[in-house]
């Protein structure tokens, strides 16, 4: 195995991290990339800024990893190890490669790669001429867009410089400047962590009344992967325009947004699974099922994917369990977020629907928009000659009497 290694504080982990490593992959044509996170780097003995951006970089060491993993998911190429943080102490290189030589057994020397804004101090590293002797050096564009020659053996990778550094993401986040742009200079996965974990100084909205409850910027990421993974691209694009219909809305009229993304986009998420599997998630839930639903099971699909969205995913927030489960007929008794996502999913920007509709989406109050979508669904229903639900008849009833 052709093995390169690639370290730093990754203080968080960003894409010009990640740009770079793949480049390496291809350039230097490596059977895996190992990426070796510096539990406290020599370059940074003087504090670098940690995840409370007061402490030292050891100390965030748990969270560097975890953004790390996330941004690498599923790719083969790619591999973490964590003996620096294992380690402790000042992080040499010397020792790392020793370690990494014993335990990996690449053939031939392992590849270093390190940055043109350490390179050109190489030759002062602890022990650089033993460095030389186990490992091939090859250097990569940092800070020099036209190569740089260095006094030792070494292979220049040509990459393109990204104007990104984990110091400026970190200001960024810190500054709570929606005009600095830090979210796209990371991915996504690892978003969701700081956002999360608050690290960096992160603060979500300075007026969010829901931060306790909310769902979780991962909790949406791994449900929406999956409902990306799972349905139809028009069924996704459905999901997601709903998700982010629901979240406006609920901006609009004060309820939880994260709450209105997440059963969005987890509306749909049964939607795939045959009547057999609808029908044994229900039965084994002991939930009742109706003579209509029985004669289609695919009207029971909000009510499996509530069941999935618990079990698979973990998710216990009863509102959105509620909603995703009465997204398809109703409930008389559904609450605020409930009738959020029961019009969302019927109002999305996939539908095609009347203009004054969908201007009441974002003018009139809940009940009033509501009302107005069971009218036009129930007018649907019987134009096609269906069977109109029990649920979804006592609904618009209770809503006219409001």
């Amino acid at each position: 195995m052709k093995l390169g290694v690639l370290g730093g504080s990754f203080n968080p982990f960003h894409l010009g991290h990640l740009s770079l490593a793949e480049k390496a992959y291809s350039a230097l044509n490596l059977d895996r990339l190992v990426f070796v996170p510096a539990y406290r780097s020599p370059f940074k003995t003087q504090g670098g800024c940690a995840a409370s951006c007061e402490q030292d970089v050891s100390d965030n060491s748990k969270d560097r990893l975890d953004m790390l993993a996330a941004a690498i998911i599923g790719d083969t190429r790619f591999a973490i190890d964590s003996c620096e943080i294992k380690r402790q102490g000042v992080s040499y290189t010397v020792d790392t490669l020793v370690d990494i030589i014993d335990r990996y057994l690449p053939e031939g020397k392992p590849v270093l790669i390190i940055g043109d804004d350490v390179a050109a101090d190489f030759l002062k590293w602890r022990e650089s001429g033993k460095i030389l002797e186990m490992a091939d050096i090859a250097v990569a564009r940092r800070i020099n867009s036209a190569a740089v020659e260095y006094p030792f053996p070494h292979i220049l990778i040509e990459n393109d410089v990204m104007e990104v550094s984990s110091k400026d993401i970190r200001q960024k986040i810190k500054a709570f400047d929606s005009s600095k742009d830090w979210q796209s200079l990371i991915h996504p996965r690892t978003r969701a962590i700081i956002q999360d974990r608050q690290l960096y100084g992160f603060k979500s909205d300075k007026n969010n009344q829901f931060d306790d409850k909310s769902p979780s910027e991962s909790d949406i990421t791994r449900v929406e992967a999956a409902a990306r993974e799972t349905l139809s691209m028009d069924r996704f694009v459905h999901s997601r325009n709903t998700a982010l219909h629901a979240y406006d809305m609920c901006r609009r009229l004060g309820l939880d947004p994260q709450a209105g993304y997440l059963a969005g986009i987890a509306h749909d998420l049964a939607k795939q699974l045959d009547n057999k599997q609808m029908l044994k998630i229900i039965n084994n839930e002991g939930i009742k099922i109706t003579a209509m639903e029985m004669d289609k099971p695919n009207l029971l699909h909000g009510k499996a994917a509530a069941v999935l969205l618990r079990d698979r995913f973990c998710i216990h927030n009863k509102d959105v369990l509620e909603a995703v489960a009465y997204h398809t007929s109703g409930s008389e008794n559904m609450g605020q977020l409930a009738k959020v996502i029961y019009i969302a999913d019927k109002t999305d920007s996939t539908r095609k629907i009347e203009p004054a509709l969908r201007k009441m989406c974002v003018k009139a109050d809940l009940d009033t928009i509501l009302f107005a979508v069971l009218e036009k669904t129930i007018h649907k229903i019987k134009a096609k000659d269906l069977d109109i639900s029990e649920d979804t008849l006592k609904l618009l009833n209770k809503i006219k009497g409001k």
